[in-house]
This record gives C-alpha cells, structure tokens and sequence, in this order.
C-alpha cells in the first residue's frame, strides 16, 4: 500500500491560504468590516430629508487637518468641548495633568494645572457655566466652574462622582457628553465592555442620579474615546481610536451615519491616529484632537442649490 505526500511546495502554498483566510477573517471580525459595509449600503437608501434631521457625517470635509498644538509637544491630548459662552475650546492633558482652553483654531489661551488628578480623559460643559472632568483611574466625575482668574484646580476641593467599575483599571470612561434636553450626562467606555451610559445629573447643588447602560448593541467600534452631543438633533457622536472612526448615533444609541478617519477619506491627507477627542460648536462645525497635540477641524459642505426653472 502506497501513501501519498503532496510535494513541499504545494502544502506550502495550502498552509499560508490557510493563514491569509484566517487573518482575513480575524480582520473583518476586529475591525467589524461587515458592518461597516452594512451601515454604508445602507446610508445610500437614505434620502435628503432624513439626513437633513441628522448630523450626517458623509456630509463633512477636513478643513483644517493635522495642527500642532504649539507649547503642547510633550503633552497628550484628550477630550474636547465647547463652550458657547466663550466661543472656546477645552482639552485635557493626562500627562501632566491639565486643562487647557484653546480657540477654534487650535490655539492655545490658557492651561489650568490640575492638581490631585492622576488621569483626566473626557471634558464636557454641562448647565450653568459648569465643565466636569472624567478621571479614568480614579473612575470620577468631577465637576466646578471657572472665572477669568483661574490657573489651577485642586480634586479634593471639588464636587466629585464615584462611577463605579473599580476592576476597570486602564478600560474605564472616557467619552462624556451633555444631553441638555434631558439633564443628563453622557458617558462611554473604553471597552472590556464597551459601552454607553446615562447619569441623571441635575442642578448644581443635586446629587446625580443612578448610572444606567444605554441599549447599544450595533456599535461597530473597537473603542469608546470621546462623545459629544448635538442638542439640535437630539443625535452623539461617538469617536473610536482604535477604528479610526466617527459614528452619529440616536438617542437609543443606535447607527445613523459613520465616517472612516484613514487617510485619503472625507478630505483627510494623512490618517487621524489616536484621536482622543470630539466636539461640535455652534454651527455644526467638528473638532477632534489626537495624541500628542494635533487639532483637526471637519465642516459640512453646503448643500448645493436646486437647478434653476426655465421661465
């Protein structure tokens, strides 16, 4: 009785399709490829009006892309809001810890030391002229107001939050967002899981309310690295590091548009790596800042006007 052996070359050949399919199917699982490919067709069936009701992330371009932050090179940069009171911005620093306001140019007005603080990650404005800090190690919100005159913050002077998941170490919130239509605050975390939040927050002097999960089965997203919420759609914006991704959710936390932060896409140059912060302003204009210190503005195109009628 005779065996047969396939000759070298050809189990070479059989082994790495073998390796190539099951890299391709790891990556299209990892970096959710099908889904991607899902919400896109799907996003082609959606119809002017529709996306009128939304943010519409397809809509918008880089206007300005890559900035270094000047004085923040050894810094990194995390979170972003806006302040319509000022018409400013405000990141964190986790490294030092520190806030820093910034003009929507991306640069730089001031910076506050946070003293007390081991890992701030998110910044939000909420009601009444208040901006609250995420602390990821320390698994806080924090919450204060500022005036003209402030140059540091000390955390055992300020109003404080326990949110929990004290196994969380490195994977724990990151994004917030303020949901002024119903006084709440937003929150995201990282992963391990991933996942939207809602906090009852009400005035100044409230307690916050029971930190509750959002029903959010279809984030296509490797991670959870910033929010930022539009009171005129009632829709968030959920920015992704690791998939270099921004997704519009609804208020049930469900995909209304996504679009991709790799380079050659919506205007891009060069790629956003480790993009750590998200916000809009008061025009719908987007911001995002990534590690160390590079600023990026994102502006929806006009819409472009109806075909004149022959007289």
């Amino acid at each position: 009785m005779s065996i047969w052996i396939a000759p070298r070359g050809r189990l070479y050949r059989l082994l790495l399709l073998v390796v190539l399919l099951a890299a391709g199917l790891f990556s299209v699982s990892y970096l959710h490829w099908d889904d991607r490919l899902f919400y896109w067709a799907k996003e082609q069936r959606v119809g002017a009006a529709e996306q009128a009701q939304s943010i519409w992330l397809p809509g918008y371009r880089a206007v300005l892309q890559g900035k270094p932050v000047q004085g923040l090179e050894d810094d990194e940069l995390s979170g972003l809001t806006y302040s319509a009171e000022t018409n400013t911005l405000f990141t964190v620093s986790g490294k030092r810890p520190q806030l820093i306001e910034l003009t929507l140019k991306g640069e730089v007005m001031r910076r506050i030391d946070l003293h007390g603080f081991a890992n701030p990650e998110g910044v939000e404005m909420l009601s009444g002229g208040r901006l609250a800090i995420i602390d990821e190690r320390k698994r806080t919100l924090t919450t204060f107001k500022l005036s003209a005159l402030t140059h540091s913050l000390e955390f055992t002077d300020l109003a404080s939050y326990d949110l929990g998941f004290a196994d969380a170490g490195n994977k724990g919130f990151e994004g917030i967002a303020w949901d002024g239509r119903n006084e709440r605050v937003l929150l995201g975390k990282e992963r391990g899981p991933l996942g939207l939040f809602s906090l009852p927050f009400p005035g100044e002097e409230g307690a916050a309310g029971t930190l509750q999960p959002i029903a959010s089965g279809h984030l296509f997203l490797r991670d959870i690295s910033s929010l930022s919420y539009d009171a005129r759609t009632g829709h968030a914006l959920v920015l992704s590091d690791e998939s270099r991704l921004l997704l519009e959710v609804d208020e049930q936390g469900e995909p209304v548009s996504f679009i991709s932060l790799a380079g050659g896409m919506n205007g891009l140059q060069r790629g956003i790596a480790q993009a750590e912060g998200v916000t809009m302003d008061a025009a719908g204009n987007i911001y995002i800042v990534s590690e160390p210190n590079l600023f990026y503005v994102l502006r929806k195109a006009p819409a472009s006007a109806p075909p004149a009628q022959a007289d």
